[in-house]
């Protein structure tokens, strides 16, 4: 946009004395207007004028920082991500209990809720997103690229909008297990499954990745996204043999031996998850399930301008391709791939998916009603 504007200005007869002149006053009243004004108000950016680009950079580096909760340096190459940031913007990043859950984040934008500390942002699973629209907690805002956002991976109104996606994968380490299962079903009939110590990120209670598993493993078993008995019921009955370690199953314990099989996503243990020798991530055969994670920008943000500047960074061809060199396949992919800005060597790369299986994608209402099911009975069906 600068550029033709340039090559305009030049083409009617400007000096490069007037053409200064004018890149001063215009950025002048850029910035003079971005003090001005109300950022926890705009809802999208305007191409000139005190809601532009220009007047949102100045605001966000006058508020001078960000807050982001739950954002795991090795989470989808999120330490990148917020290096990247802070290097274009000169933006301090405020980053709290990275190892936190959805759940966690939800409660920390209610319970900082006034404070300078209060999370700016958000990026949890879209059930939890859909719960903070629901309840007044998210701002509308719609980046630059909105409208290469797919439909079915934003709210309309600019609530909420996915952000980047991969498929429930089982993590196994070579060296220590005999036969690695690369299906649900497996992890009960397989020979050597009396070996296996499965673990799942975290709680299906309170993490959306978690409840993924629940789903996929319902899938599998003769269930479907609309009803997860069965996936509750597939773990119980691990938990029952002796196979299932109630734990937070990470890089750590996959170290130490604790647990010596995970059930999460594939981009999270392909690239640097579980950095474990021998660590092979599979795709399951018969579960097929992959979901995105959602972006919104906190009502209350003590700093709305650098919030929605945070949104338009992660947007950008930079940040989209930031998440696929995560091995994650951000909610873009397709219209860059059609565009020629997605780095095709990093596509290349991303986790192979079984063929001539349909991928299935819950919808928001089938994720919630998930959750609502196994809030009321993984606590019974486990044994508190």
């Amino acid at each position: 946009m600068a550029l033709r504007k340039l090559k305009a200005a030049l083409l009617a007869g400007a000096t490069v004395t007037s053409l200064v002149a004018i890149g001063i006053s215009a950025s002048s009243v850029a910035a003079s207007g971005a003090s001005s004004v109300n950022w926890s108000k705009v809802t999208q950016l305007t191409a000139t004028g005190p809601h532009s680009m220009t007047a949102l950079v100045a605001a966000a580096k006058k508020e001078g920082k960000l807050n982001v909760v739950a954002l795991p340096n090795n989470w989808a190459n999120y330490g990148n991500i917020l290096k990247g940031f802070t290097a274009k913007y000169h933006i301090k990043i405020n980053s709290e209990n990275p190892e936190g859950s959805s759940a966690e984040e939800i409660q920390a934008i209610t319970s900082d809720k006034g404070r300078s500390s209060d999370p700016d942002v958000i990026d949890v699973g879209t059930s939890y997103a859909v719960t903070a629209k629901t309840s007044g907690l998210l701002a509308p805002y719609k980046v630059q690229t909105w409208s290469e956002i797919p439909a079915g991976l934003k709210q309309a109104g600019g609530y909420w909008f996915d952000d980047y996606g991969g498929y429930v994968a089982i993590g196994c380490n070579t060296k220590t297990v005999t036969t690695c299962p690369t299906s649900f079903k497996a992890m009960l009939t397989e020979t050597g499954a009396a070996g296996y110590k499965i673990g799942l990120n975290n709680s299906p209670l309170t993490s959306n990745s978690a409840l993924a598993a629940v789903e996929a493993a319902s899938v599998a078993n003769g269930g479907s996204l609309s009803n997860v008995a069965p996936g509750v019921t597939f773990f119980a009955k691990l938990n029952t043999n002796g196979a299932f370690v109630n734990t937070i199953a990470d890089a750590t314990t996959a170290t130490s031996g604790t647990t010596n099989i995970i059930i999460w996503w594939d981009y999270l243990q392909a690239n640097g998850g579980i950095n474990v020798p021998g660590w092979k991530v599979v795709v399951p055969t018969d579960a097929l399930l992959g979901e995105y994670y959602s972006q919104g920008v906190n009502a209350s943000a003590p700093d709305p301008a650098a919030a929605r500047l945070w949104e338009e960074y992660l947007y950008s061809v930079t940040g989209q391709n930031l998440w696929l060199a995560g091995g994650a396949r951000p909610a873009e992919l397709a219209y860059m791939q059609a565009h020629g800005t997605a780095n095709k060597s990093l596509v290349a790369k991303l986790p192979k998916l079984p063929k001539g299986e349909t991928p299935l994608f819950p919808t928001t209402a089938q994720i919630t009603a998930a959750a609502t099911a196994v809030n009321t009975s993984w606590a019974t069906q486990m044994g508190g």
